[in-house]
């Protein structure tokens, strides 16, 4: 039989569900978008989205739709630790927020990555996209200074306060011309190449671990309006931000296109930067969408995706390659949700809350594999299940048995992508940027809080009688509009037992005790809101 044939029997039995023989290795396609909302894929939102993603929607009949899976935070950085190691993020140092500008590395240089355990198997591992996990930056002290402080949009002001001078020019020359250690080379994958963090410095690309050319100039201030760039920083001359997806896209395909010839199976990790700010729309799609630019932006992720997708087709190597596609956490509020919502189209679809958030909308995001021979086309799955779930499923893949210290959090996904229709976890924790723990056991979710601990605030303070944590039944009330726990209080125990465990433990899984790498004090929106009430200082009478 020629390779044409070949090729339309693998497509005919793909739609019609019949199974093919999957390979042992099969090739690994992992696409992460950025701040994408549970209701922006249309087939996730068909009621009250309004955004067309005709890709995603059809990678979707492809494969398998998951309709409850989480992150383990309501924002970037920890989420990114969690899919790439199988572990909690706040087992980590980082138990608020995200990595911050300039930070160093937050995955530990001994701690396996996914990109890791494939390589040990034989795979090319490619990274290309946004990492934002932190890097060992070759700045001393005393040149500190020489990359921060220029006012903009994030730095104080809306203008620039500080003129780039021969000695912010010298210092940036000396440090963009030395590799930057400890990025993704370092941590399992063969080659990098994209922008770290795409509205931060140093405005341009990074490949491997060198800068591609030394930036020399300040970001032009215009830049840093409008929701696209955030820090004011170095940046190569007439740098431009609609450029960062194309260029993404462009590599993306090449890598593909190359890794397909080759005898050993390949790993592409592709967190895009979209539809996160900056929210530079490239004219083609300017305007599509109707709904503003953040919507033009996801219309143009789609296509992008849909580029990637047809260099994959075009390879030769789509029926031996597992696709991934999900989202880092939910959308924005601040890029025009409200408006949005009032033309029709609802980011968060049915859920509460938005990116940042321990509410559903924070963390609970579009997630599509598409794998044939394995999952059946049009397949729909409503287990719960998380990012975390990637290290046990490749390690399962493979074969491999997990040592203790790698994927403590991790539960393979291999069960439920062959069809069966059994609980793969028993709990799943999520986070608020701020810290806010939620814990899901079973259809009951409980945070440890009040209010949503994201953009909005932390924990917000007691009220009368309210109750101390929030307690809902997602089978009954998946917007989380009512809150059982002064009707459950037994529940309430139980849950917050369970809790501490899991924190204890090290980890959520079967196998040995672990340590996390700093004391966890999940407890802390609980104790802040037990702390005693300071009295209102007295006005000094008047002499």
């Amino acid at each position: 039989m020629t390779p044409a044939h070949l090729l339309l029997t693998a497509l005919f039995a793909l739609a019609c569900g019949q199974s093919l023989a999957a390979p042992a290795k099969p090739n690994i396609l992992l696409i992460l978008a950025d701040d994408l909302g549970y209701g922006d894929v249309q087939c996730y939102n068909p009621q009250r989205g309004k955004i067309p993603t005709p890709n995603l929607d059809r990678l979707a009949t492809q494969g398998m739709r998951f309709t409850d899976a989480h992150t383990s935070s309501g924002v970037c950085s920890p989420t990114r630790y969690t899919l790439l190691t199988g572990r909690y993020h706040w087992r980590s140092r980082l138990q608020t927020g995200i990595v911050g500008y300039l930070e160093r590395p937050l995955i530990a240089p001994d701690r396996l990555t996914l990109a890791g355990l494939l390589k040990q198997h034989g795979y090319r591992t490619g990274a290309i996209g946004k990492w934002h996990l932190g890097w060992d930056w070759a700045i001393t002290p005393d040149q500190r200074p020489l990359f921060t402080g220029f006012g903009g949009k994030a730095g104080g002001g809306g203008e620039v306060t500080t003129a780039v001078t021969d000695a912010h020019r010298a210092a940036w020359k000396e440090v963009y011309a030395k590799p930057i250690g400890g990025g993704p080379t370092t941590r399992g994958f063969d080659t990098y190449f994209g922008t770290d963090v795409p509205n931060w410095p140093p405005y341009c690309f990074i490949e491997n671990d060198l800068t591609v050319g030394i930036p020399s100039e300040l970001l032009a201030p215009a830049r840093l309006e409008k929701n696209q760039a955030s820090i004011q920083g170095p940046a190569l001359k007439d740098w431009t931000l609609e450029g960062i997806l194309p260029a993404l896209t462009d590599r993306a395909c090449a890598f593909i296109e190359r890794s397909a010839k080759q005898a050993e199976p390949f790993f592409l990790y592709m967190p895009l930067t979209s539809p996160h700010t900056p929210l530079a729309v490239n004219k083609e799609w300017k305007g599509k969408s109707g709904l503003g630019d953040y919507a033009d932006l996801v219309m143009e992720t789609d296509a992008a995706v849909g580029r990637v997708l047809a260099a994959l087709d075009k390879s030769g190597a789509a029926e031996k390659t597992l696709v991934i596609f999900t989202s880092d956490n939910g959308c924005a509020p601040y890029i025009g949700a409200k408006d949005m919502e009032a033309k029709g189209h609802f980011p968060s679809g049915p859920l509460r809350g938005y990116k940042a958030d321990a509410w559903e909308g924070g963390h609970r995001v579009p997630f599509i594999v598409r794998w044939p021979g394995v999952v059946k086309p049009v397949t729909r799955c409503d287990q719960l299940v998380m990012q975390a779930d990637f290290m046990a499923t490749f390690a399962d893949v493979l074969g491999a048995k997990l040592p203790p210290t790698v994927g403590e959090d991790s539960v393979s996904l291999l069960p439920l992508l062959r069809g069966e229709e059994k609980p793969i976890r028993q709990h799943a924790i999520s986070h608020a940027s701020s810290g806010l723990p939620s814990l899901r056991q079973g259809d009951w979710k409980i945070i440890f809080g009040q209010a949503g601990g994201g953009f909005g605030g932390g924990a917000a303070k007691a009220e009368n009688a309210a109750p101390r944590v929030q307690l809902y039944d997602l089978a009954a009330d998946l917007g989380e509009t009512k809150n059982l726990a002064a009707e459950k209080p037994a529940l309430v125990t139980e849950l917050t037992a369970v809790m501490e465990k899991l924190v204890s433990e090290g980890r959520s899984t079967p196998g040995a005790k672990q340590a996390n790498d700093v004391p966890v004090n999940w407890k802390r929106f609980l104790e802040a809101q037990d702390a005693p009430k300071k009295a209102p200082a007295k006005k000094a009478k008047q002499q």
